[in-house]
């Protein structure tokens, strides 16, 4: 008998069906490589979930950028409005955040973005969110799957017209997150807490109840944090906490990793993976969503 082929388990996530059904079919036939598709960010997630109870986890994830952010147009994705959610429904979320998700919950899943295009600012938050490279779409399978084994062995891939401006992009991070974190340094620890609490999505009287301080004392520490960060907004001044690494507090006791469909605490703010696009239709093995 001959040696067992050591097989690369791959979920592909994206909502485009035709594609999705299409790569999975491409990946499964080769020889060392079992496929799985999903169709929506919770889909994914159950997938995840439901492997690792089975104790065979999944190595790589493919994840479509525009993951729940597009919606199909005239056979075409375009852009398209996103209605507020009702009550009980999550908010959209981009493949990118489901990438800071993943890579949170399950550091050693390796996440390789698909993009439509090359973007050296979006590929940069995606390696900054903790993927392993950016791919096109319309690469071809041999680059795919290159890319697939590379990642598994700590490799980092990006398209070569993309290095020069994703480099360009880092650098210009990095010297923003460290004049953040040099303004939100200013900070007492009292102002720090309620810049977590903003960064939390709380507004001023959760904010009192929680800290067992007055609205008009809230309003005092708001008001500073916001002069000695410089800005003059709440959303200013939660977009510059999170370039300095400053996350929510916590709202509620940390459960189950990666369960239900919200991405953990420490993902990108307020990000809840959106309804299933494909009613969360899942298949293993296979090319072909239910």
């Amino acid at each position: 008998m001959g040696v067992p082929v050591a097989r690369i388990r791959v979920l592909v996530v994206d909502d485009h069906r035709i594609f999705a059904e299409s790569l999975a079919a491409a990946l499964a036939a080769e020889p060392d490589v079992e496929v799985s598709a999903a169709g929506s960010g919770p889909a994914a997630l159950r997938c995840l979930e439901r492997a690792a109870a089975e104790g065979r986890g999944y190595d790589v994830m493919l994840i479509d950028a525009e993951l729940g952010a597009l919606a199909a147009v005239g056979g075409r994705r375009a852009p398209a409005p996103v209605p507020a959610p009702r009550a009980g429904e999550t908010a959209p979320v981009d493949g990118i955040s489901l990438v800071a998700g993943v890579h949170s919950a399950r550091p050693s899943v390796r996440t390789v973005v698909l993009a439509e295009k090359d973007d050296p600012h979006r590929a940069a938050l995606a390696l900054q969110a903790g993927a392993s490279g950016w791919v096109a779409k319309d690469c071809s399978l041999q680059r795919l799957l290159t890319v697939v084994r590379g990642v598994l062995r700590d490799e980092t891939h990006l398209p070569p017209a993309l290095l020069t401006g994703v480099l360009r992009e880092l650098t210009a991070a990095r010297r923003h997150r460290t004049e953040s974190e040099r303004l939100v340094e200013s900070l007492t620890p009292r102002e720090r807490e309620v810049l977590r609490c903003m960064v939390a999505g709380l507004g001023r009287k959760a904010v009192a109840e929680r800290l067992f301080l007055s609205p008009h004392t809230v309003r005092t520490h708001m008001q500073n944090v916001l002069g000695k960060l410089g800005v003059h907004s709440t959303l200013a001044a939660v977009a510059l906490a999170r370039r300095a690494g400053i996350g929510p507090v916590d709202l509620e006791p940390a459960g189950p990793a990666l369960t239900g469909n919200a991405l953990p605490g420490n993902a990108l703010p307020g990000n809840v993976l959106p309804g299933n696009v494909l009613s969360g239709n899942v298949v293993e093995r296979g090319g072909q969503l239910a």
